[in-house]
């Protein structure tokens, strides 16, 4: 754990667990618009990797277009059991591969066949038009339908890793992990809380 804190994140997310009610997982995902707008949306983070994160999305999506436009992200856990948080800041890449194709097959089929249905982030006249789609996904796919062209996944490479811990009288304990390029050296130091 001394140079590589994504082995840091796996032990809390580890502990998170064993805590949290429901979505340990998830993450407070920002992205930023072409006017420079940020949006903040909650995602649920499917795979730590060796030296990235990554969850799963519809490309067309808004978040997908924003990631795509900037390649850069930030996103957060935060665990109030544990009264524990990590902020991440990134750059991005698809995932549009194997693993997209494990993650998909590994779904619920409700869920395969609802990333057919769903023109995610694009206005929905009513709520018969998209369940319309899914009858008609259901039809076309059957118990099989095959990962879309334009879902998969998106892989956060991490520049800095913030680790916070809540601390008596807000005295918290904040650990900071920082590198130049993907491929560079970690470094680390601690902050005022």
């Amino acid at each position: 754990m001394k140079s590589d804190p994504i082995i840091k994140v796996k032990t809390w997310m580890e502990q998170a667990r064993n805590t949290e009610k429901s979505d340990a997982d998830a993450i407070s995902l920002a992205t930023v618009d072409e006017m420079g707008f940020p949006n903040v949306r909650m995602v649920l983070l499917r795979k730590i990797e060796t030296d990235s994160f990554v969850f799963f999305t519809n490309y067309t999506s808004k978040k997908a277009q924003e990631i795509e436009f900037s390649n850069k992200v930030a996103f957060s856990f935060h665990w109030k059991s544990l009264a524990k948080q990590i902020r991440v800041r990134g750059i991005s890449e698809k995932e549009d591969g194997i693993i997209a194709d494990e993650y998909y097959s590994s779904r619920d089929l409700g869920s395969r066949i609802g990333a057919w249905a769903s023109r995610q982030s694009a206005v929905l006249k009513n709520r018969q038009e998209l369940l319309q789609r899914v009858r008609e996904a259901e039809k076309k796919f059957k118990n099989d339908p095959p990962r879309p062209s334009f879902w998969g996944g998106i892989r956060i490479r991490p520049l800095s890793i913030e680790f916070w811990t809540d601390g008596e009288f807000r005295l918290h304990e904040r650990e900071l992990w920082t590198r130049t390029k993907v491929d560079s050296a970690w470094s680390k130091c601690s902050l005022y809380p």
